[in-house]
């Protein structure tokens, strides 16, 4: 693990021979050789039809595997789902809910994570929503939203628009302290963070795979704790549920003592042998649980933009430092309409963002010096005076 070049990662990118890509916090291009391998899934559905089913159900187990080695799970611990919203979803309609519970979550999160809990309302749970100031996460102001009746805390590991990276084994242990459990939307940070979920206590993680993993949309992990199993009405059930899966004749309603129970029915196996093969390019450079080579290598990126921007009078609506960075960067240039300024650079062959009122940045591994640059001759030099 880890012995891939970020130079051998960058030829890898197709994208990269003809956009400067900022933006894999919205939808990250595919790899090469998850290209290929979607490629060839759609060669055997038209030529083999369903004789080459086995050997998708093989490679879907694969990225399972792949996916619980990421973020040091077990195998039955993860569901593969379509979306970051369907993994928190689970949760959200799986809890047993009494009328005067809560779920603590933040204001500044991203709609996914806040509309399955807002859903609970008319069931009598109360949504807490604690303010953010700037983007930074004070744990003084979640420890003081629980209280005996909180059931959930709902928080997502890095701020979509702000870029803030929370302490997950921190979070874990004060909501934990409160007799409640943690469920981390981590679509923003897993890819290039390492994150190890039994040695942080998470209890549910939720991430799609189309940002930092660089897989294809409709294709995301979903983890639980296997303790926590029984805590979750299931949802969804299909055959693909039950232990004895693929004997259709028998009915009994035995559910799969594994987090694959929430599956339902089919695999988008095309999806999933996408994202596995994303998952194994970035395990070659170096993705683990213990490990931050990634993550060290997107935040030296953004740091590098920031100078910059800051030389050029830009201004940045969210708190940044060293213990929470990550690669996404948020700015404004004075004088300048964001939506005009991403016109701009996209017709100068530069993709990015406008969030939180900004222009967002998100730096992936294979981005390098000739990004920036492109960056930099793409952005006005100087913020406009009055």
């Amino acid at each position: 693990m880890g012995d891939l070049e970020w130079s051998e990662f960058r030829a890898q990118m197709p994208v990269a021979s003809k956009w400067c890509y900022l933006d894999h916090a919205a939808v990250a291009p595919l790899p090469q050789t998850s290209a290929e391998q979607i490629r060839e899934w759609a060669r055997e559905a038209s030529e083999e039809g369903d004789t080459a089913w086995p050997l998708w159900s093989r490679r879907v187990e694969v990225t399972r595997s792949r996916a619980a080695e990421i973020i040091g799970a077990t195998t039955d611990e993860i569901a593969l789902v379509p979306s970051t919203t369907a993994g928190l979803g689970l949760v959200a309609e799986g809890i047993d809910w009494r009328p005067g519970d809560n779920v603590v979550t933040l204001d500044n999160e991203f709609p996914s994570n806040l509309y399955p809990w807002l859903n609970l309302q008319s069931r009598g749970v109360t949504i807490r929503s604690v303010n953010t100031v700037n983007g930074f996460v004070d744990f003084n102001r979640i420890n003081d939203a629980c209280d005996e009746r909180t059931r959930i805390v709902a928080i997502s590991w890095v701020g979509y628009a702000s870029g803030w990276r929370i302490d997950v084994g921190e979070l874990a242990e004060l909501v934990h302290r409160k007799g409640a459990l943690l469920c981390l939307d981590a679509i923003q940070g897993l890819g290039v963070f390492p994150l190890d979920v039994h040695a942080t206590q998470v209890d549910f993680l939720a991430a799609d795979g189309h940002k930092w993993l660089l897989g294809p949309e409709g294709c995301g992990i979903f983890y639980v704790r296997k303790d926590l199993l029984p805590t979750l009405r299931p949802l969804g059930v299909g055959w693909n549920s039950v232990r004895h899966r693929y004997d259709f004749d028998k009915i009994q309603l035995d559910l799969r003592d594994e987090a694959a129970r929430y599956e339902g029915g089919s695999h988008n196996a095309v999806g999933a042998i996408g994202l596995g093969a994303s998952l194994e390019l970035l395990q070659r450079a170096g993705l683990a649980s213990n490990s931050d080579r990634l993550a060290s290598r997107v935040i030296e990126l953004a740091n590098r933009a920031e100078a910059e921007l800051l030389g050029r009078g830009a201004r940045f609506p969210y708190r940044r430092d060293l213990a929470h960075a990550t690669g996404i960067l948020t700015f404004s240039l004075p004088g300048h309409d964001p939506q005009e300024l991403r016109k701009v650079c996209l017709n100068q062959g530069v993709v990015l963002s406008c969030r939180g009122g900004g222009i967002r940045l998100s730096f992936h591994v294979y981005n390098d010096d000739s990004d920036l640059i492109r960056l930099f001759e793409a952005l006005p030099a100087h913020a406009a005076t009055a």
